[in-house]
């Protein structure tokens, strides 16, 4: 007889045992049991960065989105820790900074390896089996008119339900959004190959286990996919008491692992039968039978209960009660980590590393071994059958234990410029911390800490790395000539405003111009101002009147002198006269040429211009003015250190708010630097402030907890726990970063290179500057400094070439090479 049972098909490959057939709507799969399933990407908030009441209420807010999920639903969160994108390239066209930027590569990649994580949310569905309806048509009388339901209306009621609950927690998870067809497939496509690529969706987006599920699954005890060993790690056993975050340690590990945490809810009605049994269980528990009939006999009550049935059963009729009161909902929970590598040894190092956490916070987990196939089937989204390890647990301890809580890495680009970030730092455990200043089209950022905490060397680096944008341009206003050394390395204009023979201005040069002509007359009467004298009518005719004759003058004769020269007014005369060159301050604004250049890297140093009140006005605001014309677009950074100088004036005060508003929209960022945020916080402008600079960087400082301290920081939005991190934080080590994308402590990682120029601000280091200026010229001044500083390597690099094919020479690419493909097991 014909044996035909090898001709029958039996599941043979991984496609046969995954879930997914085929999309039917944007991001919505159709499962082959009939379910629909879509996926969420979110991003939780940062457990270091909040207060125990706001953990509280957050888990509040997702238990009242989660429990109104019933049976028939299921609920994936996974955490994907996933290795961080490589060190990015840039083309630099300044030597220095093109060294600086190797430098730091050379420390990423000599670093340990490092890694991040991702969280989905997947929603499944199964509709109503067809019976179901048909038994409801027996005991509810319809309309003959009234249409029965479709797979359409199903598919839309999932769809809604879905969105509605992501809009509860959208104020929880604010970067949460669905994925798109591609972003779909790339997902799940992840979740069964150990190569991760994107999948482009087909035309006929149909047959996607086939289309995805392409690598080799081989069971046993240790199961491989694709030539790697799969190890799993079931919970099966609970601490007496969960809290917020309870395994956010999981987030630190250097390794690439999913964490699946699967949620199958219940009705209440379910939920209510399954838990009274239970109780039932339990309460008989609570006496043997022999103590039952002694009882029915002697009618007696015996003394001795069993205290642990009685405990449980009262804990299920207190579950019971939460239940009827809709405090929460029940469901199966099933929380299955899976770590995969080529070589077994290290595959175990890294599944006892998560065990030990595990075990560490007081729950009974199980390293699958007969159940190891079952089990990682069973963390595939849409597959709600696989894993029989399903205890059942409600949706508040769910918020504790789902993978919820965020190590921010900052974001993988700056959006706005369409380019890399600007800079890579390093934070708490394995993940890198990429910053950006940009939040949208808003690039302006506050810095803000006390004296001697590494403001200066913050802001140095900012400029020397805000140099990898295309036409990049970097202005600095300077105090201590902090950023002295990084300006001469960029080969940028340094102007020592106030100090004899640094720079001239002539500001009236351009008054042929009618935009200028017009600009002059306010920028002469603020002077005129700035002496005491009131402008009337009179005198703003008189001065326009001596302006338009000065403007037909040839342009080197057009001065504060020539103009002085034209007044009528004896009066007009003597309040110009300390301006002009007659005067105290004709130095610097009563010049016939114009000594300040076109660079797109200038520096003013303003200590020495500061000593002069009467100057600070008329220099500033006419070197703003300047400014103002080279605002064309490009990407610019205007950095004002010690900003204090400009918040105390009330004019600079209207002006910044002014800019504020305005320069985004010409692509320039300002960073303001000071050392008190009591400086900002009774400046009449702070509102503007805190609105117009979504990024804020905080340095170390230990009275951060004093009550007067703490409460300006409440002011900028700051909790109590965010305060403390400022409060212990180690000075010229640590910075703090704000926004609403996220929150993060970091540390620059700075190296020697990056320190020869950024900290180059003690008189010692001034004295050394000047050596090298004297010897060998302002344009050998990046490399001569380096060989000042022994760092030969450096300046031999320099002085060769600075372009990307040159990495390899540098001293640490050969211990890289070394430890390439070591995966980082703890």
């Amino acid at each position: 007889m014909l044996n035909l049972s090898e001709y029958q098909k039996q599941p043979a490959k991984l496609a046969d045992y995954l879930p997914w057939a085929c999309l039917i709507a944007p991001g919505v799969v159709l499962n082959k049991d009939g379910s629909f399933q879509r996926t969420a990407r979110f991003r939780g908030p940062d457990l270091g960065s909040a207060t125990e009441e706001e953990l509280v209420a957050t888990c509040a807010r997702i238990n009242n989105a989660l429990r109104r999920f019933g049976s028939g639903w299921a609920l994936y969160f996974e955490a994907c820790r996933h290795a961080a994108p490589d060190y990015p390239h840039s083309n630099f066209k300044d030597p220095a900074a093109w060294i600086v930027d190797q430098e730091r590569r050379g420390q990423f990649e000599q670093s340990e390896h490092h890694f991040e994580s991702a969280y989905y949310l997947t929603f499944a569905y199964l509709p109503p089996a067809d019976s179901a309806k048909r038994a409801e048509s027996l005991l509810i009388e319809k309309p003959d008119d009234e249409l029965t339901e479709t797979a359409s209306d199903h598919l839309t009621a999932f769809i809604s339900e879905s969105e509605r609950c992501l809009d509860l927690m959208g104020s929880l998870f604010p970067l949460a959004k669905f994925l798109d067809d591609t972003e779909t497939l790339t997902y799940l496509h992840a979740c069964v190959s150990p190569n991760k690529h994107k999948i482009t969706c087909p035309e006929t987006p149909a047959y996607i286990d086939a289309l995805i599920g392409g690598a080799d699954l081989v069971g046993g005890l240790v199961p491989r996919l694709g030539g790697e060993n799969l190890h799993m790690i079931t919970v099966r056993g609970f601490p007496g008491e969960t809290t917020p975050g309870i395994l956010d340690e999981l987030n630190s590990l250097g390794f690439s692992y999913r964490w699946m945490t699967r949620y199958l809810p219940m009705d209440k009605s379910q939920a209510t039968k399954v838990i009274g049994k239970f109780r039932r269980q339990w309460f008989a528990k609570r006496k043997s039978v022999i103590s039952l009939l002694r009882e029915s006999l002697f009618n007696e009550t015996s003394a001795l209960v069993d205290s642990d049935a009685d405990n449980k059963a009262l804990d299920a009729d207190q579950a019971l009660q939460d239940l009827g009161a809709d405090h929460v909902s029940f469901g199966y929970l099933t929380t299955c980590i899976v770590v995969s590598h080529k070589d077994a040894l290290i595959a175990e190092q890294q599944i006892r590393s998560i065990e030990r956490i595990v075990n560490g916070r007081g729950f009974v987990s199980i390293h699958e071994s007969v159940n190891a196939v079952d089990a990682w089937l069973g963390t595939l989204p849409g597959n709600p059958y696989a894993n029989i390890r399903q205890p059942i647990i409600h949706t508040l301890n769910l918020t504790h234990l789902m993978p919820l809580s965020a190590i921010w890495a900052g974001p993988k680009g700056n959006e706005h410029l369409d380019d890399v970030p600007l800079l890579y730092a390093t934070t708490a455990g394995h993940t890198p911390f990429r910053l950006v200043t940009h939040q949208g089209d808003v690039g302006h950022m506050l810095i803000v800490g006390p004296t001697g905490a590494g403001k200066s060397v913050l802001l140095s680096l900012l400029a020397l790395q805000f140099r990898r944008y295309k036409d990049a341009q970097v202005f600095v206003f300077d105090k201590g000539r902090s950023a002295r050394a990084v300006t001469l390395a960029l080969n940028g204009d340094y102007y020592d405003l106030g100090a004899e023979n640094s720079i001239i201005f002539q500001p009236l040069k351009d008054i042929d111009d009618e935009a200028e002509i017009a600009w002059a007359l306010d920028w002469i009467l603020d002077l005129l101002r700035n002496e005491g004298l009131d402008t009337d009518p009179d005198i703003k005719e008189a001065v326009w009147s001596a302006l338009q004759s000065l403007a037909s003058a040839p342009s080197e004769q057009r001065t504060l002198t020539g103009l002085s020269a034209l007044l009528q007014s004896n009066k007009l005369r003597q309040a110009l006269q300390p301006y002009t060159l007659d005067g105290a301050y004709g130095h610097l604004l009563d010049g016939n040429t114009e000594s300040l250049k076109a660079g797109d890297m200038q520096c003013f140093e303003m200590e020495t211009l500061m000593h002069s009140k009467a100057l600070v006005l008329p220099v500033l605001t006419y070197l703003f003015h300047r400014l103002e014309a080279r605002f064309n677009g490009k990407p610019s950074l205007l950095i004002l250190d010690e900003a204090w100088v400009f918040l105390d004036d009330p004019f600079f005060a209207e002006r910044i708010r002014e800019w504020l508003k305005v320069l985004r929209k010409k692509n320039v960022s300002v960073i303001f630097s000071t050392q008190s945020l009591a400086d900002i916080a009774s400046s009449d402008i702070a509102p503007a402030l805190i609105e117009s600079c979504p990024s804020r960087i905080f340095l170390p400082n230990d009275r951060a907890m004093e009550p007067q301290q703490a409460e300006i920081y409440e002011r900028f939005g700051l909790n109590k726990r965010q305060i403390e991190i400022i409060a212990s934080s180690i000075p010229k080590q640590d910075y703090y970063f704000q926004s609403r994308a996220g929150n993060r402590l970091f540390d620059l990682g700075l190296g020697e290179v990056a320190l020869a120029f950024c900290g180059a601000g003690s008189e010692s280091e001034h004295a050394g500057i000047d050596a090298v200026l004297d010897a060998h010229g302002a344009a050998q001044f990046a490399s001569e400094w380096l060989r000042a500083k022994s760092l030969h390597w450096a300046a031999d690099l320099m002085g060769v070439e600075f372009n990307q094919s040159s990495d390899s020479k540098l001293p640490w690419k050969s211990k890289a090479v070394e430890s390439e493909g070591i995966c980082a097991a703890e």
